[in-house]
């Protein structure tokens, strides 16, 4: 079995996967759902997913060693694995990069509360926005300290996978 801390639009989500014959079994934040997996071409898969009667088709595209770009069904996901030795040396090595970091939606989904305001001051991993899709709230996290430049994300508004939310400085 594989066990992942992975790093969706900000939010992070512990993956354990097990082949289970020409199956997966995926269990994703504690919630254990089963996928038939079928490689269409390196790197594009198409996936059913719990025994649904609609299929998925994702493509997987890595940036870097520990990053991807995930696009389910037309819609983009950045994903990146969070190195258990770097999250062991504390809050200062996810303060790390340059430039802004974006706050992106993870899934299509509904934002149910704006937690910060342009201007305002965040520490690393403090949540920032909540937004829900399918049933479920996902609070989304600041990676790193700053001060929040950009708003977008509206209350009680719709958003689309890829959608950015705010931006932190």
């Amino acid at each position: 079995m594989t066990t992942l801390a992975l790093e969706v639009s900000g939010v992070v989500r512990h993956v354990q996967v097990e082949r289970e014959g020409s199956r997966f079994v995926v269990v994703l934040d504690g919630v254990r759902h089963v996928l038939d997996a079928a490689e269409i071409e390196p790197g594009r898969w198409s996936l059913l997913l719990d025994a649904a009667r609609h299929s998925h088709e994702v493509l997987v595209r890595t940036s870097q060693a520990d990053a991807a770009t995930v696009i389910v069904d037309g819609a983009t996901v950045p994903i990146r694995v969070i190195d258990p030795r770097r999250r062991r040396r504390g809050a200062a090595a996810d303060a790390g990069g340059d430039g802004p970091a974006r706050i992106i939606a993870p899934m299509p989904g509904k934002v149910v509360r704006v937690l910060v305001g342009a201007g305002e001051t965040v520490a690393a991993r403090q949540g920032v926005v909540v937004v829900e899709a399918m049933k479920m709230e996902n609070e989304l996290r600041a990676p790193r300290a700053g001060t929040v430049r950009d708003v977008r994300a509206i209350e009680g508004a719709s958003v689309e996978a890829g959608a950015l939310l705010l931006t932190i400085g």
